[in-house]
């Protein structure tokens, strides 16, 4: 077994080794390592469209993370008091959203965004003020935080559900008994016992936001992502630059991770 988990271990975290090897190549070729040079670190930070392009990824995990952890956690609490076949119901819902995959899920939004789209428009224009331009409703940025945002947020209710159905309810009976409001309860008692698992959803949210291609590539519009811009990088070549980037994302993304991990260790500690 110890060494079935060693080939396992290998099998996943030995492609990730080797694009961060490779993000330090000093030739122009990503399959050839030709010495040691952080070059391409520069080229990438100094490269305006990965500016731009890392600049809307991070918005738009940014929005979806916190409507996601928002509008998870209220509808978690609010499917805690549903009972029978409706429960089941929205239960069904809630995971088939989350097994479906990231192509249907795309395509679905972007025909259902057009369709919405061709009715709204020549509504607005036939409403709207003689001699004033009417908004024309597109594909971009809120269509990419609509998309997102439902998606994770599936994510964000499993995980706050899991936490209350594992949470100490006598601490709220006792709150009720010592006559604090329902506000005061939800807040000291409630969101105290619940808030790891919020924190764990909303990073969750913007981590598959971020790092998001399928669905961006469907409904992003003219704006560009970082997962599409590396995309599109690709299909024109694969070099250094693109191991740098993804590197540079890694260690973001790590980094947020530990200052989570001690910010809830630090939390429990007091």
């Amino acid at each position: 077994m110890r060494i079935y988990a060693v080939f396992v271990y290998l099998f996943l975290y030995a492609p990730i080794g080797i694009i961060v090897l490779f993000s330090f190549n000093a030739g122009r070729h990503a399959s050839e390592l030709r010495g040691l040079s952080v070059q391409w670190y520069g080229k990438a930070l100094s490269n305006p469209f990965v500016g731009d392009a890392f600049v809307t990824s991070l918005e738009v995990a940014l929005i979806v993370a916190i409507l996601s952890s928002l509008l998870g956690t209220a509808a978690a609490l609010a499917l805690q008091r549903l009972k029978g076949s409706v429960r089941i119901f929205f239960d069904g819902l809630i995971y088939v959203s989350v097994m479906i995959p990231g192509i249907v899920i795309g395509i679905a939004t972007l025909v259902a965004l057009v369709t919405v789209f061709d009715f709204l428009n020549p509504w607005l224009a036939s409403v709207w003020p003689e001699g004033v331009k009417p908004p024309q409703l597109h594909l971009g940025y809120t269509s990419v935080i609509a998309a997102h945002t439902l998606f994770t947020m599936s994510l964000v209710i499993i995980m706050v559900r899991a936490r209350i159905a594992g949470m100490d309810r006598t601490l709220i009976e006792a709150s009720m008994d010592l006559y604090a409001t329902p506000w005061r309860t939800f807040y000291q008692v409630t969101l105290a016992q619940i808030y790891p698992a919020i924190l764990a959803g909303f990073l969750l949210s913007f981590t598959f936001s971020f790092d998001d291609f399928i669905i961006s590539f469907f409904v992003a519009g003219s704006n560009t992502t970082l997962p599409v811009y590396i995309f599109s990088s690709i299909r024109r070549g694969i070099t250094p630059e693109v191991n740098a980037i993804g590197t540079m994302v890694l260690v973001g993304s790590l980094t947020l991770l530990m200052t989570a991990q001690y910010l809830m260790r630090d939390r429990g500690k007091h």
